[in-house]
């Protein structure tokens, strides 16, 4: 029994114990039990990075040998770094290597602000039908294959195209875009700004959707302007998700694409349209040197293994996380 002591409502009595979180600790087994079902999901992922990824990093051997299909690895010849020596005086490999560069500078100064300037649009639509029709629209063009989207490029800006049709109703003439070979860095950028600005919002407007209202509600009560709440508000909410997007998209600086820019070679030529991925798969599959293709692919990994490393040190240094902790 208790006792009350007076009328201070203190009471006596033997001691109450507190009530003690399950403990999730077991052995390995128990846990693997337990977890089967999540861990029998992740199975086809697992295989997918371990055959295709990693496995794949076993074919960087033929980088180092005169690669003959019919021979195998085993049966073609060694040649140690002959590719990579060869690489430093190959007029089109730098030529791909140039023009790669201006594209990737081109991507990352348009393509990379444009999903973070949508997803804020997206966030100041008020009404919550208006902004998921809006999103849907959007997103759209990304599940639309690149053959359609460079018909659809055609059509509009076509020699034959409605805009030169309008043009020319109007008397102006007609412009040369499609196939004009000092048109074609901005025309790839657009072209992917419109197929793939749409999906790239959702890591930002995920982002946004974590940032704490009151903040705005205290911005605005102090006077602070939309341009303010925005600069001193959202975006250092949404800093460390941006740093970490722009790592990795300095990391595949060198990988801009293979199919929109294999399709669109030829209408403007291989002095202007040939970038590293189209340069390995024609070196590869079209002059069958596969050994050199190998070293260029290589290549290409190595210099985005050193600008993503080197990237997210920067990122530490401004005190962000980064992609992974050193």
């Amino acid at each position: 029994m208790t006792r009350v002591r007076g009328g201070t409502g203190a009471t006596t009595g033997p001691p109450i114990e507190k009530a003690q979180a399950p403990s999730h600790r077991g052995s390995p087994l128990r846990r693997i039990r337990a977890d089967r079902v999540l861990l029998l999901i992740a199975v086809p992922g697992l295989v997918y990075f371990l055959v295709f990824h990693y496995g794949a990093l076993f074919g960087n051997a033929l980088a180092f040998m005169n690669y003959v299909p019919f021979l195998g690895i085993p049966g073609s010849e060694w040649v140690g770094l002959a590719h990579f020596e060869r690489m430093l005086t190959d007029p089109e490999f730098w030529n791909a290597v140039r023009n790669t560069l201006t594209i990737a500078v081109l991507q990352l100064v348009f393509f990379f602000p444009a999903p973070l300037a949508l997803a804020l649009l997206l966030h100041s639509i008020v009404g919550d039908t208006v902004r998921k029709f809006v999103q849907s629209v959007v997103y759209l063009p990304h599940f639309l294959s690149w053959v359609i989207v460079l018909a659809l490029f055609q059509q509009m800006l076509g020699g034959a195209g409605v805009v030169n049709g309008w043009l020319s109703d109007l008397g102006a003439g007609s412009i040369s875009i499609i196939g004009n070979p000092d048109a074609y860095g901005p025309l790839v950028v657009a072209q992917l700004v419109w197929k793939e600005c749409g999906w790239a919002t959702i890591i930002f407007l995920a982002a946004l959707s974590q940032v704490d209202e009151q903040q705005y509600e205290a911005a605005a009560i102090d006077g602070a302007s939309w341009g303010r709440r925005l600069w001193h508000v959202t975006l250092p909410a949404i800093r460390p998700v941006i740093v970490l997007l722009l790592v990795l998209r300095l990391g595949e600086f060198l990988s801009i694409g293979f199919e929109q820019f294999f399709l669109q070679r030829q209408s403007v030529g291989p002095e202007t349209g040939e970038v590293l991925e189209t340069f390995v798969y024609v070196t590869a599959f079209a002059g069958g040197d596969f050994g050199y293709a190998a070293a260029v692919g290589l290549f290409k990994g190595v210099i985005g293994i050193v600008l993503i490393y080197t990237a997210n040190k920067v990122a530490h240094r401004l005190g962000e996380q980064g992609v992974y902790k050193a």
